[in-house]
């Protein structure tokens, strides 16, 4: 009872106050009023100095917009706001100070760093690339790799649905990967054209080429000798190969011969139906072989073919300059930079490469 009674006490209290407060309010108004009006009369503006606005900010600063649109007469309350900022918000500002505004910018290597790892790496994650531009001594965080991706399409998260392509498996196995394919080509033999076979097998990480024994109609027979060549424990084009690949021919199916690349560590690879583009490296090597040599010579024998396949290998191998390796397979002349050009000719000036060879 005691406490509702105070409490009814201090509340009659608070509102008196607070009335004889609003009176003491409306009587400074009042004032203020009759202050402008005596100096529109003497059309005379209010001049204050620098300390008396700082005074008046102050004030205002404390009470709330809509508080202090109620109570000002002599000034609009964006005018005091101006004051403040003006004369004592400014003071504080060290913009001036500073070289650049915000965070500093991410620079255009970074950001291509950053596409180029995702466009390489699709099952890379913004974490992973993050860490990966860290290591290359660039400071970076990982909301940021995230941020430039979304900017620039990119899913930052990894993408696991990804699979490996063609051309992925093959550089991934790069080493351990052989291809082998037959072509074919018409010898002059009398009076008539005889189609004769080619059976080759190339080493893809060097492009090194090696050519079974020309046989006119490779039969089981010849295939199965061919493996037991080329699978040789000492000396075999084949020795340290993991992946054969080769086409549907029916001559694969040879009896023995995926048995003999079996007992040998080297597992075939058979290539759905016509896709040529997946043993690409085999089908450039016989474009090459044809249209450098082969297309343009009249073969008169076996024996014949046998020769200008050797000089070809001999040109292919040690003088010819590859554009997938960017330089000769295995340069056999000895070079002086300083000698002068010389050209190696073979088969007559058909097979030309120009070398500063040693005197």
């Amino acid at each position: 009872m005691k406490h509702k009674l105070w409490l009814t006490l201090v509340t009659c209290l608070a509102y008196c106050i607070d009335k004889e407060l609003y009176k003491a309010i409306d009587y400074l108004r009042e004032q203020v009023r009759v202050l402008i009006e005596h100096q529109e009369k003497e059309n005379r503006r209010i001049l204050l100095t620098d300390k008396q606005r700082m005074r008046m900010a102050s004030k205002a600063k404390q009470l709330s917009r809509k508080m202090l649109e109620q109570c000002t007469e002599l000034f609009t309350p964006d005018t005091i706001m101006r004051w403040y900022q003006k004369l004592i918000a400014e003071k504080y500002d060290g913009s001036q100070n500073r070289t650049y505004a915000g965070r500093p910018p991410i620079s255009q290597e970074v950001v291509d760093l950053i596409i180029r790892f995702k466009q390489e790496n699709p099952r890379w994650g913004f974490k992973k690339i993050r860490d990966q531009i860290v290591y290359l001594g660039y400071n970076i965080c990982k909301s940021t790799v995230k941020n430039i991706l979304v900017e620039h399409g990119y899913d930052p998260e990894p993408d696991l649905t990804v699979r490996s392509t063609w051309h992925e498996f093959i550089k991934s196995h790069w080493d351990i990967l052989a291809a082998c394919d037959f072509f074919t080509i018409e010898l002059l033999l009398g009076r008539r054209l005889v189609r004769c076979t080619l059976f080759f097998v190339m080493e893809l990480a060097t492009c090194k080429v090696f050519f079974a024994p020309v046989e006119l109609q490779p039969d089981g027979k010849y295939m199965r000798q061919v493996v037991r060549i080329l699978t040789d424990s000492e000396d075999g084009f084949l020795y340290g190969k993991r992946y054969l690949i080769h086409d549907r021919d029916p001559l694969y199916r040879t009896e023995g011969f995926h048995e003999t690349l079996k007992s040998s560590g080297i597992e075939p690879v058979k290539l759905p139906a016509r896709s040529p583009d997946l043993n690409c490296f085999a089908e450039r090597f016989i474009k090459s072989i044809k249209s450098e040599c082969l297309d343009h010579l009249i073969l008169s024998s076996v024996k014949h073919l046998d020769y200008v396949i050797e000089q070809y290998c001999e040109y292919y191998h040690h003088e010819r300059i590859h554009q997938g390796v960017g330089r000769i397979i295995e340069p056999q002349h000895p070079i002086d930079e300083r000698a002068e050009i010389v050209s190696i000719k073979r088969l007559g000036g058909l097979l030309k490469s120009y070398h500063r060879l040693v005197a």
